[in-house]
């Protein structure tokens, strides 16, 4: 056997089956890794494990008895698949925006918002951490939507994962100098947009409660304090930049934060708001250098309905 790879001797049905049976067990082996491709990919649990699925059909159809490296061949379906979706997702969207009469800069007035995952401040669960391994915040995701599917893909695989422009070339179609002009397009893009915030998550609380107390007692300059000068809060419905200009909306934020609770937003300082029971708002907060650089806010009741809030802490 190859390392990694499948079982090559032998012959006949039988043969056929055992190998099928060690591509099932290899496959669930990666299933966890598999899985954090596809969320960052495409920017839903739920759709991360729809591809994922998907990718398990293609690999019990496909000939696997010569593949040597079973992570990155697995890694590449996933990948695949993933880009497929993201084409489907956007070709709707124009189709949908066209329809309107909104054209494609309808789409650039906001941004798609990912489905974060949540968890209680004590800390994420074992399949929540594999799932949000290397720091994946909401503000990673967010600027990833904002790349087109092939930048997404090239970006994700080679930068987050490690996978070769060799690899990722024939997946996007291009020669392996171009993927990589895909993938350094992406990360200018999200070295802009998506800061890495400060590793102390004690530290991020504390700046996230500064400015939900400030808020409350709509103290404006308290609110500007605690804002990084180039402050972006962003939205479906828009993108406001600039702390005085984030500070004004905050300030009317001021019911809401009396009853926002604290929650990690993918693992990060954020907080939810309920009202009657009913989910109605998550806010993730980027701090860098000890204060609010991002503010990345679902509103949308219709994802917001399909979060799982069991494992809050209520």
């Amino acid at each position: 056997m190859s390392d990694g790879g499948f079982p090559t001797t032998g012959s006949g049905r039988d043969d056929q089956g055992q190998e099928r049976d060690f591509l099932a067990r290899k496959f669930e082996d990666h299933r966890g890794h598999l899985r954090a491709v596809a969320y960052r990919m495409l920017g839903s649990v739920t759709e991360a494990d729809d591809a994922v699925q998907e990718a398990w059909f293609k690999v019990n159809r496909a000939d696997s008895s010569k593949v040597g490296n079973l992570g990155g061949w697995l890694t590449t379906i996933v990948g695949r698949v993933c880009l497929d979706m993201l084409r489907s997702r956007r070709s709707r969207a124009e189709e949908s925006l066209e329809e309107s009469g909104g054209g494609l800069g309808g789409l650039l007035g906001g941004v798609r918002m990912p489905e974060p995952v949540l968890s209680p401040v004590s800390g994420t669960d074992p399949e929540q951490q594999a799932l949000l391994a290397d720091s994946v915040g909401l503000a990673l995701l967010v600027v990833l939507e904002t790349l087109n599917p092939a930048e997404r893909l090239a970006f994700v695989l080679h930068d987050l994962f490690g996978v070769p422009f060799e690899e990722i070339a024939p997946i996007v179609g291009r020669t392996p100098a171009a993927s990589r002009q895909l993938a350094s397009r992406a990360r200018r893009r999200v070295q802009g947009g998506a800061p890495a915030p400060d590793p102390d998550l004690e530290r991020q609380r504390e700046v996230v409660d500064a400015f939900l107390a400030a808020a409350r007692e709509g103290d404006f300059d308290a609110l500007v304090a605690v804002l990084d000068p180039d402050v972006v809060a962003r939205t479906e419905a828009g993108v406001t930049t600039g702390a005085r200009a984030v500070a004004a909306g905050a300030s009317s934020f001021g019911h809401l934060a009396r009853i926002a609770q604290p929650a990690l937003v993918n693992g990060t300082a954020g907080v939810v708001v309920f009202a009657e029971e009913r989910l109605v708002s998550v806010l993730a907060f980027t701090v860098v250098r000890g204060r609010i650089a991002v503010i990345d806010i679902l509103k949308d009741p219709e994802r917001l309905a399909a979060l799982d809030v069991t494992v809050l802490e209520r």
